[in-house]
C-alpha cells in the first residue's frame, strides 16, 4: 500500500471560519476543505485524513464547565472521542456530496481512533498544553486541590488547566484503517491526534487526560501504513524563515537536513510551525518520499509542484 497513498493532516483551527464558531460555520469550512481533498482523490490518490480538534474540544469543555452545577463534567479523552465523531461526520458527509457531484465512486468512513502513549513519557511530569476556560487564581487552586489539575497563569489573561502532550507510540486501530483503505474507502482517523491511551501489563487500554499533537500522530500513521506523501494543511501557503519580519523568506523545497537546521536555529514557533516541520522530518526519515506544507486552497497547486513547502530526503 505505497503507490499514491497520502495522509492529510488538517488543522482544527482551519475548520472554523474566522469570527464564526457555530456548527453551521464549521460545516461550511469543512465543505470548502473537502472540495480540495476530492480534487486530490480525483487525481488518483488514496487518502487517509487526520485532523485537529483543539477549538472543538475547548467548546465541549466550556459547555461542560458551565453546566457542572446540573450535569457531570466530560473527561478529556471522551471530549476527544466526541470530536472525532462530530468532525468525522462533517467530513464524511461533505466528501459524499462532493464525490456525488463529480461522479466519483468513493465512500468515506470515520474510525474512532486510540493512540497509545507511554505512561512514563516525561510530558506527564511537565504538563504544558492549556485547555478549557480561563479561571481566577482562587478557582484554579480549588480545582487543582479537588480534581488533581495542573494549573498555570496564562500570559496575564487568567489561570488555566494544563495537560501533558506525550509522543504518540502506536495507532491502535491501524489494521482497521488499512483494511478500509485497501477496500477503497477514504478514512478519517487519528482525529485530534488520536484519543491518548495507556496500556497496562496485560495490554488493557485506558484513556488518559492528555493531548497528542495531530501532526505527530498523522506522521506516525503515515509511516505506519507506508504512505508516499504526508500533506499538512495549515493557515499559510508556504513555510517561511523569519516569519512576519522584514527579512521573511518563503521556503519552496528543503531537505530534511535543512529543515532540522532551520528548526534548531529557532525559526519555527513551538505552538505553530515547529511540530509540522518535526512531523515532516520524522515522516521522510521513516521512509516517506516527501512531505508538503500548504493551505487548503492551494492543495491542488502544491501537488502539481507549483507552491507549498516540500520537505524531501
Amino acid at each position: 500500500m505505497t503507490s499514491k497513498l497520502a495522509v492529510i493532516a488538517i488543522g482544527g483551527n482551519s475548520l472554523i471560519k474566522e469570527g464564526r464558531q457555530s456548527i453551521a460555520a464549521q460545516y461550511d469550512a469543512v465543505a470548502e476543505t473537502c472540495v480540495h481533498i476530492a480534487s486530490m482523490i480525483e487525481a488518483g490518490w488514496e487518502v487517509a485524513i487526520g485532523h485537529g480538534n483543539g477549538p472543538q474540544v475547548g467548546f465541549i469543555l466550556r459547555r461542560s464547565e458551565l453546566a457542572r452545577h446540573e450535569l457531570h463534567e466530560i473527561p478529556l479523552d471522551i471530549c476527544g472521542a466526541d470530536t472525532q465523531g462530530a468532525i468525522g461526520y462533517m467530513l464524511q458527509q461533505n466528501l459524499h456530496n462532493e464525490f456525488r457531484k463529480r461522479g466519483i465512486q468513493k465512500q468515506a468512513a470515520t474510525v474512532v481512533t486510540e493512540v497509545v502513549v507511554d505512561r512514563d513519557d516525561p510530558a506527564f511530569k511537565q504538563p504544558s498544553k492549556p485547555i478549557g476556560s480561563f479561571m481566577t487564581e482562587a478557582v484554579s487552586r480549588q480545582r487543582a486541590a479537588q480534581d488533581g489539575w495542573h494549573v498555570v497563569e496564562d500570559a496575564g489573561r487568567g489561570w488555566r488547566r494544563v495537560v501533558a502532550s506525550p509522543a504518540p507510540q502506536r495507532v491502535v486501530e491501524q489494521a482497521a484503517v488499512e483494511t478500509l483503505l485497501k477496500a477503497g474507502f477514504v478514512v478519517i482517523t487519528v482525529g485530534g491526534g488520536g484519543i491518548p491511551v495507556v496500556a497496562d501489563a496485560q495490554g488493557n487500554l485506558s484513556g488518559v487526560s492528555a493531548v497528542i499533537d495531530k501532526d505527530f500522530a498523522s506522521s506516525l500513521l503515515a509511516r505506519s501504513i507506508k504512505a508516499e506523501l504526508l500533506l499538512i494543511s495549515t493557515a499559510v501557503e508556504k513555510v517561511a524563515l523569519n516569519f512576519n519580519q522584514a527579512d521573511q523568506r518563503w521556503l519552496d523545497r528543503i531537505t530534511v537536513a535543512e529543515a532540522r537546521q532551520f528548526m534548531e536555529e529557532g525559526h519555527f514557533a513551538a505552538g505553530s510551525m515547529r511540530p509540522k516541520i518535526q512531523a515532516s522530518i520524522w515522516f521522510v526519515e521513516g521512509g516517506g518520499k516527501q512531505a508538503i506544507i500548504t493551505n487548503p486552497v492551494n492543495l491542488e497547486r502544491a501537488l502539481r509542484g507549483e507552491t507549498g513547502t516540500w520537505i524531501v530526503p
